[in-house]
């Protein structure tokens, strides 16, 4: 390995993260083209249904493909899907050697192009900066593995993690720029999940807000700024007046196949105001989450999903281990004891039940905090 292939892939890493909003569900996915140690060209994956990132830089490098190296940070395709496979338009430029990052999760291709590369005579070399490049991708890289989404729990609180004054009142509790910073994470998502609690308490929007030139630099159009957002509401309690129902994008609502079958009337109004209704399987008044990730993943092509929530949904998906990734935004401010809690946890009874955290990262937000953990047993 030499450092010059390190330092190309992270290049191609770097145009990759630029479709990170908007190529879902597909991966993001960057390449670099070059001849005797010079940039020939470079390109990457801007939109699902368009051009994949080598066949952008490809078409950048023109002639000059033939007897390149070409830096990709997953492996081609080999399988028609929206777009030809991108193994046979390397072949076709004739480039001498193609170096990826990691191997494609994906079962229609997992080895396939790799090995239609070496087939044609093109020298292949895998793992360069391979963890890098599966950060990128994490939730696609789950749903092909799992068939479930990679999941987000969003919180937001005071220092001693409280979420609104005993008698509800509340407030925004973070800054500006900590709100922007959550919308900006909404953006990367294909769905967002709360409770029906959350929407009777606050009937939230659950889009994303952000100024015209961050949309811009996100690669957001119309219809990406809206993740589908996803209402847990086992006995049907969605007011039609809810504002999701009247906002651009779409709002399913998840309950249990017995409450569909036991409220015919209920459901055709809001099928009539907007709202979609998905029967998942349910224990009482409990919907089983799994199921509603298995849903999102496996009939909505959803790679990662934000759970915003209140304090019963978000520790219930703790509980169940279905959370991958944790965002806790600090306000730096104090309740009172008497304030509503971050988290029901009620299967946490002795220091043996502990969930412990891996803390991955911190980061100063104006006068917040934004803490980025993953479970320990990950």
């Amino acid at each position: 390995m030499t450092t010059n292939h390190q330092a190309w892939m992270t290049r191609a890493i770097e145009l990759a993260k630029q479709g990170l909003v908007s190529t879902r569900p597909n991966p993001a996915v960057g390449c670099v083209i070059v001849k005797d140690d010079q940039l020939i060209a470079e390109g990457w994956h801007v939109k699902a249904g368009q051009p994949h990132a080598e066949v952008v830089a490809l078409a950048s490098a023109g002639n000059q493909a033939q007897g390149s190296t070409v830096y990709v940070t997953l492996e081609p395709c080999s399988h028609f899907g929206k777009t030809p496979p991108c193994a046979d338009a390397l072949v076709a430029a004739g480039v001498k050697q193609v170096v990826v990052a990691m191997q494609d999760p994906n079962p229609l291709v997992a080895g396939q192009g790799l090995a239609r590369l070496q087939a044609a005579g093109v020298a292949v070399e895998v793992g360069i900066e391979a963890e890098q490049a599966a950060r990128l991708n994490q939730g696609f890289i789950k749903r092909m593995q799992s068939k479930r989404p990679f999941v987000r729990l969003k919180l937001a609180s005071s220092v001693d993690g409280r979420t609104a004054m005993a008698s509800g009142e509340s407030v925004w509790i973070t800054g500006e720029l900590a709100r922007t910073e959550v919308h900006k994470l909404r953006a990367r998502h294909g769905a967002i999940i709360t409770g029906i609690g959350t929407v009777l308490a606050d009937d939230p929007s659950l889009n994303v807000r952000l100024p015209t030139n961050i949309q811009a630099e996100l690669g957001l159009d119309e219809a990406l700024c809206h993740p589908i957002r996803v209402v847990l509401d086992p006995n049907l309690s969605l007011p039609l007046d809810a504002k999701m129902l009247s906002l651009p994008g779409r709002t399913l609502v998840m309950t249990s196949q017995a409450t569909v079958e036991n409220n015919d009337p209920v459901v055709e109004v809001l099928l009539a105001n907007g709202a979609e209704i998905v029967a998942v399987q349910a224990q009482e008044d409990r919907l089983d989450l799994e199921s509603v990730l298995d849903y999102l993943a496996q009939e909505e092509q959803i790679n990662d999903v934000m759970v915003e929530s209140g304090a019963i949904v978000a520790g219930a998906f703790i509980e169940a281990g279905l959370v991958d990734e944790l965002h806790w935004f600090v306000a730096p401010h104090l309740m009172g004891h008497q304030g509503k809690p971050l988290l029901m946890l009620p299967g946490l009874v002795t220091m043996q039940d502990r969930i412990n955290l891996k803390a991955k990262s911190v980061e100063a937000v104006a006068d917040d905090w934004h803490f980025v953990f993953e479970f320990a047993s990950q």
